[in-house]
């Protein structure tokens, strides 16, 4: 009995020294959180989709908390969530922030089946990822779209799909989010964040083809070829050639579609501009045509 008492003892002891030394390690090493941080992760959306830049919601609640100390939270935007969730975090904090303008993923290859034959077959691992790195793919173009749908499996949002017809991921603007999921998961990069626009109206070079001409030409119908026809259109200085490819810099792009009228492969896509109007016909043409007839 006296053996299993002063086991009890000894053991009651240990365990009470070490709840001691808990409690003061506790206080003495408490790492301070601000309760706003947790308010500011109620607030968004909780997707962690990490589309505004961080691993996740939480990440961006700290970041915006600390901004506000500084004294701007400009910069920092939930693409998810979207103006009004950050109107109700720049209320909380009591801050202001400038309205952003919308993005939305853009798909920037116009290579589908018609246009860009396939010339190859691949009998691997179906993943974009896995395709990219054994070579060209199976087609002659080595810049553009693999079609194995890596960016859909990115999407939390069913935003983005293969069109089965042209083999290419097509958006749905009104539920992509702009998380930019779709664009990391590219590994040749033709998923690119542009803004939505005025009325939801854009216009984008759909190649990403570096080739010369003749060489991007026979891999893909519908490839830029670099001539410059564009540059010497645009009034604004939006448009820039790298590398044998086009680039509309939305920025600086007002929308005229003078571009698009020029470009000799039909490279440059107009999205949402209303159909043009048909033209009269000329009465006095008619006549002058059944005359020479």
């Amino acid at each position: 009995m006296d053996f299993i008492l002063t086991a009890v003892i000894v053991l009651g002891g240990i365990g009470l020294i070490a709840a001691i030394v808990l409690f003061v390690c506790s206080k003495k090493f408490a790492v301070y959180e601000d309760p706003r941080i947790g308010q500011v992760n109620e607030l968004l959306p909780g997707a962690n989709c990490g589309g505004c830049g961080f691993a996740g919601c939480g990440g961006m609640a700290d970041a915006l908390v600390k901004g506000a100390d500084l004294g701007s939270i400009d910069g920092l935007n939930c693409p998810v969530g979207g103006s009004e969730v950050m109107s109700q975090v720049a209320d909380l904090l009591g801050m202001a922030i400038a309205n952003g303008e919308p993005m939305v993923a853009v798909v920037r290859c116009n290579g589908s089946c018609d246009l860009r034959p396939k010339v190859n077959k691949y009998s691997g691992l179906r993943t974009c990822a896995a395709m990219h790195t054994c070579g060209a793919g199976e087609t002659g173009c080595g810049f553009g779209c693999l079609g194995c749908g890596d960016c859909v499996g990115a999407c939390q949002f069913d935003a983005i799909h293969i069109n089965p017809e042209t083999g290419l991921p097509e958006v749905d603007e009104d539920k992509c989010t702009a998380c930019g999921a779709c664009a990391k998961a590219c590994p040749r990069n033709i998923i690119e964040l542009r803004k939505k626009g005025p009325k939801n109206r854009r216009v984008f070079v759909s190649c990403v083809n570096k080739d010369k001409g003749a060489v991007a030409m026979k891999a893909c119908k519908a490839a830029c070829i670099g001539c410059g026809k564009c540059v010497k259109e645009c009034k604004f200085e939006a448009i820039t050639v790298e590398n044998n490819v086009s680039y509309i810099d939305f920025n600086k792009c007002r929308l005229c579609k003078k571009c698009v009228d020029v470009c000799p492969t039909k490279a440059i896509h107009a999205v949402n501009f209303p159909a043009p109007k048909p033209q009269p016909e000329n009465p006095e043409n008619d006549e002058r045509k059944e005359e020479t007839a």
